[in-house]
């Protein structure tokens, strides 16, 4: 029986100032404002903490950005700059945990419920101590491996993670602990909550409620003459009762389908800060994302009627390939499929790439009859209870797997 929810917010500190520092360092510790050139007619998309001390926020027009910082450094944006490093820290986060959703950018909910069993070590005093030291190793990879500062906030719904998240800045890791909800959300302002935004703040203010305290224990009826149908929603979350499910990369399962059809994919997706040429590279990254993919579904139950590679060359051209097979979970069985599709969608040897992508769709509950089948599933119970007890990288498929060989 899986535990409480565990979900973490990770959020990206001033992400696009904190790339824009990596790819220029003489802009640490300068006022730094990244939307466009000073005065111009767009808005601020980020702002450094030195430059907010004089009022700039992220969506204040620029002018008025340059009105009140005339002294700062202003940037145009570079997204797909920005997209690349996002996708970087991405690839770290979901080494730690199947169940992850982008939420921007520069923010993502990673569910760790359950994970506390695979991840815990005889110093931690309990589940919760487990899950706040896995993710502090994942910020500190974060900022070793990419240079990025990450904040996170760990809680048992979205939006208590999220408030934890933003307390937690610059660069910190909050926990609330299940059952604290209330003690940590009541001091709070109400501004604090997901949702409630200035005029929702106001109202509130002049019906006296100051606080999340107040709002967890305001009369419903009244709520709704503010926030009408999403009155539940804000009183519940005031109360810590907040939503647990990512609603991403997670099927929604049909209980009565006599098809046993599933909604939903798994994928993942690598962007490579340099574009790889060499075949091997190629190669190792794929069979990379084919077990990645393979050991969610695994995780989660479920098999996989088609297979779909995405492959963008370093000019940006992308193309898609898929291929309907039998259902499977198993990356010996997917991985002759990646292979064949890879090889239809490479015809531009000459042209490195830049991004690689996996996705298994068509997803559902199929029952396996042959001998063959059964093998598979021994050795990947074998596998996968090695990666529950020491993580996901303990063991790696080697390219031999084209042949029906694991080696680590």
């Amino acid at each position: 029986m899986p535990g409480p929810a565990r979900i973490c917010c990770l959020d990206l500190d001033t992400f696009f100032v904190s790339v824009e520092r990596l790819l220029d360092p003489s802009l640490e510790g300068q006022p730094v404002v990244v939307g466009g050139a000073k005065g111009g007619r767009g808005v601020v998309t980020a702002c450094s903490y030195e430059v907010r001390a004089y009022g700039v926020r992220s969506g204040m027009p620029l002018a008025e950005a340059s009105r009140l910082a005339p002294h700062a450094i202003y940037l145009p944006t570079r997204h797909g700059v920005y997209g690349e490093y996002a996708e970087r820290v991405r690839a770290i986060a979901e080494g730690y945990t199947p169940e992850s959703r982008v939420a921007s950018i520069d923010e993502m909910y990673l569910d760790f419920r359950g994970c506390d069993r695979v991840y815990a070590r005889p110093g931690d005093a309990d589940g919760d101590a487990t899950i706040e030291r896995v993710v502090r190793e994942i910020t500190g990879r974060i900022r070793s491996e990419l240079g990025l500062p990450a904040s996170c906030g760990i809680a048992s719904s979205k939006s208590v993670a999220k408030i934890a998240s933003g307390l937690a800045k610059p660069a910190g890791v909050l926990l609330v602990p299940s059952g604290g909800e209330p003690a940590f959300l009541g001091p709070l302002p109400v501004r604090k909550l997901p949702g409630i935004g200035p005029v929702a703040e106001g109202k509130l203010l002049r019906a006296g409620y100051e606080t999340l305290g107040d709002l967890a224990r305001a009369p419903l009826e009244e709520l709704r003459r503010v926030f009408g149908a999403w009155a539940e929603t804000i009183h519940g979350n005031a109360n810590g009762l907040g939503n647990a499910e990512l609603g991403r990369d997670r099927p929604a399962f049909r209980e009565h389908d006599p098809e046993g059809e599933a909604i939903g994919s798994i994928s993942n997706e690598r962007t490579f800060f340099a574009a790889l040429g060499d075949p091997r590279q190629v190669e190792d990254r794929l069979c990379g994302l084919t077990e990645r993919v393979c050991w969610r579904a695994r995780k989660r139950g479920v098999k996989a009627r088609t297979v779909t590679l995405k492959l963008r060359y370093a000019d940006f051209q992308t193309l898609t390939r898929g291929k309907t097979i039998h259902p499977t979970h198993s990356e010996l069985e997917v991985w002759p499929v990646v292979m064949d599709l890879f090889h239809a969608a490479r015809t531009r040897h000459q042209t490195r790439i830049r991004l690689l992508g996996l996705k298994l769709s068509n997803l559902g509950f199929f029952d396996d009859q042959l001998e063959l089948f059964e093998r598979h599933e021994r050795l990947h119970r074998a596998v996968d209870d090695l990666r529950a007890r020491w993580g996901f990288d303990v063991l790696r498929t080697g390219s031999g797997m084209r042949k029906g060989e694991r080696r680590p």
